[in-house]
């Protein structure tokens, strides 16, 4: 234990010393923010930041155009005896919101994933006896916020040499783990008929009386939802002038349940408030599903203590967890393929995700203590677990008992 608490003082001091750089880093994308992506400025920078240090092998446009990969370490041992070692991982995210900017911090989740992996490579460097070869490999996820970066690197193989994975997202509180929801994204587009709204409106039929039509009936449906379940939407497009019937509409909704088994029956609900929409006004209608859903967060009982006792040791409080929470994010794929966590932390501010005031509050100075905090806390949770065989056993016992409950 003498041994594990020098190497997560040696971490601490690291993300100390590079404290200015981290903040630099995040303050450079906060202010340039890029949509889902498209973070071409940001993946650059990020892989600036890890090239600097020649002990780090980068891999800009990996797999993804804005995705990276940094690695340090190796798995394998000497004189042509490879081992099979233990790929710790961390993820960075940094795409921001149409209009508000990173108003979800994911300027902070990239400065967490790089500064907790700037510390565990110090904690790591110069041990001989460490229970098998370690190697830190810190991954670019772009595109959390639309097209789901991470189910694309999934598919593309970019987590199949990983071991363990951690990141950390901007929130209202501290928790070591929130419920997040699984999510569908569906495009519904409505065609008909232009004709003069005036003159000759019998000529014409309605896309935008079917979107309308559409919207309604969603919202009627909500009162027999289940209390967890949840849709959301716009109309994307409603036409192109007043005096012209809309020949074209298109709505985007949201379909969030806790477990994805559940959006089964909700996408089924849905499409029928689509399909009725276009029914009744002569339309026709495109159901499109542009992206995978959005899997639900895998919890992991023992990193979760681990990283809440090594969060109260750096004076970070865990109030009551809330009974729902609602977001959604692709981090769940990931937990269902490898072990990992993903805590949620305070930046120092009331407002809510995706307004202003928390874009504000994402590139304030003073939530600079409690992101190097967190990325300490992580940090230190994977100390624990290359250190100890046996904590590592207990986390991959709880990835696939999790597992099988969802199932």
């Amino acid at each position: 234990m003498e041994k594990r608490q020098q190497m997560k003082d040696s971490l601490q001091l690291c993300i100390d010393r590079h404290k200015d750089e981290l903040h630099s880093l995040s303050l450079d994308i906060w202010s340039r923010p890029e949509l889902a992506g498209n973070e071409t400025h940001a993946h650059d920078r990020l892989v600036r930041f890890f090239s600097q240090d020649q002990t780090w092998t980068v891999e800009s446009h990996y797999k993804l155009p804005t995705a990276f990969r940094a690695s340090w370490g190796t798995v394998g041992g000497g004189e042509g005896q490879q081992q099979p070692g233990l790929n710790v991982g961390f993820l960075c995210e940094y795409d921001a919101l149409p209009g508000i900017g990173h108003a979800c911090g994911h300027n902070l989740i990239a400065e967490v994933g790089a500064a907790a992996a700037l510390g565990l490579k110090a904690a790591l460097e110069n041990q001989t006896d460490l229970p098998e070869p370690v190697k830190i490999t810190v991954l670019g996820t772009p595109a959390e916020e639309n097209i789901g970066g991470k189910n694309q690197l999934i598919k593309a193989g970019a987590f199949a040499d990983i071991d363990l994975v951690f990141m950390a997202h901007p929130a209202q509180q501290d928790a070591s783990f929130l419920p997040c929801v699984a999510i569908n994204e569906v495009s519904v587009k409505y065609h008909g008929k232009a004709s003069h709204a005036s003159a000759y409106p019998w000529e014409g039929v309605n896309a935008l009386d079917a979107a309308v039509l559409a919207y309604n009936n969603l919202s009627a449906l909500r009162q027999q939802l289940k209390p967890e379940w949840r849709l959301h939407g716009i109309i994307k497009h409603g036409g192109e002038k007043p005096n012209i019937i809309p020949a074209y509409t298109e709505l985007e909704f949201y379909l969030r349940t806790p477990l994805v088994k559940d959006l089964c029956d909700l996408k089924a609900k849905a499409e029928a408030c689509f399909r009725a929409a276009a029914v009744a006004t002569g339309c026709q209608v495109e159901i499109i599903y542009p992206t995978d859903c959005y899997d639900s967060i895998l919890p992991n009982a023992t990193l979760a203590n681990l990283y809440e006792n090594n969060g109260k040791a750096l004076g970070i409080q865990f109030p009551e967890q809330p009974a729902n929470f609602s977001g959604s994010t692709d981090f769940g794929n990931v937990s269902f393929i490898v072990p990992g966590i993903h805590p949620f932390f305070y930046i120092c501010t009331d407002a809510f995700n995706h307004t202003e005031e928390y874009t504000e509050a994402a590139g304030a100075e003073k939530a600079q203590l409690f992101t190097l905090r967190t990325a300490k806390a992580l940090a230190m949770t994977a100390v624990d677990v290359v250190c100890c065989p046996v904590l590592l056993r207990q986390v991959r016992e709880d990835f696939r008992l999790a597992k099988l409950k969802h199932e």
